[in-house]
Order: structure tokens, then sequence, then C-alpha cells
């Protein structure tokens, strides 16, 4: 198995949902309510599922796009102004990212303890739920592969069914719960849920039992990331499960993020889907070894480097 960067260079990942501006404080321990306490460092960073997995897709070697819905108009809402700045350093296509004028764009402050875990409290402005992508069919037209989350589900659906009409890969990350009669589920062919999302989306707390009660209402083929424990994905009428790569965790803010841009972009690279969760496993690990959410984000030869040295 291999992943050439040579090859991952003429393939374009469109990245379809949420970006925002996340502003982190590392923490040695999570505050205790009606207390204060002093962050040991703070830093603001690109963020947002959408965002963050087409920063994995250019460092891994590949193209990116976003399909985004941003507060506006420009030069008002500087939270914007400063998601498409920072898209636009990682020379990532914004050129359909969407501004809502009279919204706020998103923004999250986020807690990061001693331990790599981590606490998010975001802020969502409601009037941006009505922003809808302009040229679905145009945004995907040269993509070969699209990923999309379901954080602005009404914003992605036009873009997920134009890709499934044009018969492409079409991933979702499956970050927020969503209702297994969601048009979502069928209009693609690969959903990684969190085990989260998973649990609250089948209503069991057993992931196996889960994936296959969502398996029975698609066509996809359905995994589960879990933190340190097995990936599990349901295929052709059996489980599988691939260990996660072992790492001391610094930092685990975007690490499914930039585990779905690693996976769509092997996938649009060609390889299977057991080749392309160990490439992105191998991803989001390195990830978390590392501060700064999805600025994190490891670039191929280190991909390389840990799957040639992992059994």
């Amino acid at each position: 198995m291999t992943f050439s960067p040579e090859t991952s260079a003429r393939k374009l990942v469109v990245c379809a949902g949420m970006a925002v501006i996340d502003h982190v404080y590392r923490v040695s321990a999570f505050p205790v309510p009606g207390t204060k306490i002093r962050a040991d460092d703070f830093f603001s960073v690109l963020g947002g599922c959408a965002a963050n997995a087409a920063i994995a897709v250019r460092r891994l070697g590949g193209r990116a796009r976003v399909v985004a819905p941003l507060g506006g108009p420009p030069g008002f809402d500087l939270t914007g102004d400063n998601v498409l700045a920072k898209l636009q350093r990682e020379t990532i296509d914004v050129a359909h990212v969407v501004r809502f004028n009279g919204a706020a764009s998103s923004r999250s402050s986020i807690f990061i303890d001693g331990g790599g875990e981590r606490t998010i409290v975001s802020y969502r402005d409601p009037r941006i739920e009505d922003a809808r992508p302009r040229d679905p069919q145009g945004a995907i037209a040269d993509a070969d592969a699209v990923l999309i989350d379901n954080r602005f589900p009404e914003f992605v659906r036009p873009v997920a069914r134009a890709a499934a009409a044009d018969g492409k890969i079409v991933v979702l990350d499956g970050d927020r719960p969503t209702c297994l009669t969601d048009e979502l589920l069928t209009a693609v062919t690969h959903i990684v849920f969190s085990a989260e999302g998973l649990r609250k989306s089948a209503e069991t707390e057993d992931l196996p039992s889960a994936l296959a009660l969502v398996a029975k209402r698609t066509d996809a083929l359905v995994a589960v990331t879990d933190g340190p424990n097995d990936m599990m994905w349901w295929q052709d009428g059996a489980l599988h499960r691939l260990a996660a790569f072992r790492v001391e965790a610094v930092d685990t803010l975007a690490a499914g993020d930039v585990f779905h841009g690693a996976f769509a972009l092997a996938l649009a690279e060609g390889h299977a889907a057991d080749a392309a969760m160990r490439f992105a496993a191998a991803t989001a690990a390195i990830k978390c070894s590392r501060p700064g959410g999805g600025a994190g984000a490891p670039d191929r030869a280190e991909v390389d480097r840990l799957l040639a040295a992992a059994p």
C-alpha cells in the first residue's frame, strides 16, 4: 500500500459544512463552576469540520475547496473575514463560500486540559441557518470526492444531492447526532460517525449494534471512530475493526475532522476502505500528538513514516 503525494496532488476534495474561528485556552484542569482560573496558553485558529478537513487534505498534498456559510457583509463580520483569510493562507479554494449579510459567523471557545481532552462552547447565529450554497453543481463538478458534515444540514444537502447525482464519492462526517431517516444518510457513499454521534443517532450504547442498525437504513459504508479505541465499520454484512495508532495525546481538538479529510482523500486516490481508514487513523494520531487544532495536521511524509513503522 502506497500513498503517493504525486497522485494526491491531482485529487480535489470538496469540504462542505462548517468553518469557524476557535479561541483556544490551554489549562491544567477544566474550571470548576463558580471559580476563576488562569490559562497556560491562548491562541486563535481556524476551526470547524469542513475547514479542518480541508487543511488536512492540503497538508497531505491534495487540493481542497470549502463550501461553507459565513456571516457578512465583508468588513462588517470580521470573524468571517478572518476565516477566509486563514483558508486562503492554506491555499484552499474559497470561491463557493457564502457570505450571508446580517448574520454573524460561527465561533467557539475551547478549553484543553493537561491530558489533551477538550471542552467546547460554541456560538452559532440562528440567522445563518437560512444560508444556501449558490451553485451546488458547480461546487462539486470537478471534485474527486466530496466530504460533508452535518452541522448545517440544510446547507450541505444540495451539495450532497448534486454529488450523488454525479456518481461521486460522498463522505458524511457524522459528528452531530442525526435522525436515521435523514436524507443525508442515503445520499452518501461513506459515513464516519464519532462514537458519541453514533450512539445518540442509533439510541444504543453498543457501537457494533449501532453500526448494524444504521447500515440497514443506507447502502453507504458505515464506520465509527472512538478516540484511542478500535475503529469499526460495517461493510458487506460484516463488522470490521482496526486498532488506533498509539500516541501521547497532547491536543485532540480537530482529530475527527482531520481523520475525515484524510479518509476522503485516500478514497479519492482509489484506495480501498480499509487502507483509507488506516491512512486516516495515522493522520489523526499524529495530529493528536501536537497542539494547534486543525493547524496541527501533518504532512504526507510524516504519515508515510508512521505507516511504514507501524505493524
